[in-house]
């Protein structure tokens, strides 16, 4: 699915292996996915993921286990948004996904 996924500053880079059979295309459609682990701020109340723009979901708040899977339809156009909340105050960070390869194979 992906190989040399890394986050750098605010930019994402590695490849990502087109997926055309398996649970994420019967839920998703074929594309490109991508998984990351989050490691959120320790006093945030909520920690919040998504891609913008979104082909669908929105931000989503993480779970206990901090991972969260993206279907990337534009590289260039998107960037993954991270909203943390925290007392009533927001911290946003946003990642270029630019960098990304997409493969077939």
């Amino acid at each position: 699915m992906q190989s040399g996924v890394t986050v750098s500053g605010n930019k994402i880079t590695g490849t990502l292996i087109k997926q055309t059979s398996g649970q994420i295309v019967t839920d998703w459609g074929e594309g490109y996915f991508i998984g990351l682990s989050f490691t959120p701020d320790s006093d945030a109340t909520t920690t919040k993921v998504g891609l913008s723009p979104s082909a669908g979901s929105g931000l989503v708040a993480l779970d206990e286990d901090n991972l969260a899977m993206f279907k990337i339809t534009d590289k260039d156009a998107q960037r993954l948004k991270v909203v943390s909340t925290r007392t009533g105050e927001e911290k946003t960070w946003m990642f270029d996904l630019s960098g990304l390869t997409l493969s077939d194979s």
